[in-house]
């Protein structure tokens, strides 16, 4: 299922998320320049599970070393698809999250749920060396966020085939909810080596959305009046 749109409008023009989008198509382009230098950056500025996890590994690299790609990893994607589908996603559901907590709070959960999701992803594949990057697991922190404060918003979604329709709308809660076990499930398997799992942080996804979940409600402050079109 591939959402279009949401039934609820916002109340202003949502800045942080338009210019989170514009900081990671920007430095998708900076990626595409670096040619053959793109996996050095990636090696530095990726999560690397077994870079926290194993003590020799660990030592060979500064605590800032250590620290940036909490950050830096989120802002960095594969490919054009890998990069649309988060920018798209988050276009969807940021702005009336974005809406609900003011810019500060809503780029604090972003970047917050975006660190969470990279710790649940090391803990849960201590013994990766494999690069992960991306902002799903942002993007999944304002989902939960979501699913927390619009539950009773309808998403207009795709049913495949793709582009082909038809389209329904579908109660966010049941989108977000079908969508988050579709990850748990994933996710379980990834961690028995069942299947082939490869290429998807599961577990990411799984942590940044239960941080949007329970932080979302914390960072609120303040209630707001729903208006469904």
């Amino acid at each position: 299922m591939f959402p279009l749109r949401d039934n609820i409008p916002s109340s202003r023009y949502p800045i942080v998320t338009t210019v989170l989008i514009g900081a990671n198509l920007i430095v998708f382009v900076w990626e595409l320049m670096l040619g053959w230098n793109l996996d050095e950056v990636l090696a530095r500025y990726s999560i690397i599970p077994l870079r926290y996890t194993c003590l020799e590994v660990a030592q060979l690299h500064t605590p800032g070393q250590l620290l940036v790609p909490f950050f830096s990893a989120m802002f960095l994607h594969g490919d054009w698809l890998h990069l649309i589908g988060n920018m798209w996603i988050l276009w969807i559901f940021g702005d009336n999250v974005e809406d609900r907590l003011g810019y500060f709070r809503y780029l604090l959960l972003y970047l917050l749920g975006g660190v969470f999701a990279s710790l649940i992803h090391i803990v849960t594949n201590p013994n990766l060396g494999v690069p992960t990057i991306g902002a799903s697991g942002a993007v999944s922190a304002v989902m939960g966020a979501y699913f927390r404060f619009y539950p009773l918003a309808m998403v207009e979604t795709i049913i495949p085939p793709f582009f082909l329709g038809p389209t329904i709308m579908i109660p966010a809660v049941v989108y977000l909810g079908v969508w988050f076990i579709i990850q748990f499930f994933n996710g379980v398997l990834s961690l028995t080596g069942a299947g082939n799992f490869g290429g998807v942080a599961w577990w990411a996804h799984i942590g940044g959305f239960i941080f949007g979940l329970f932080m979302g409600k914390k960072l609120c402050h303040r209630r707001k009046k729903v208006v469904y079109v």
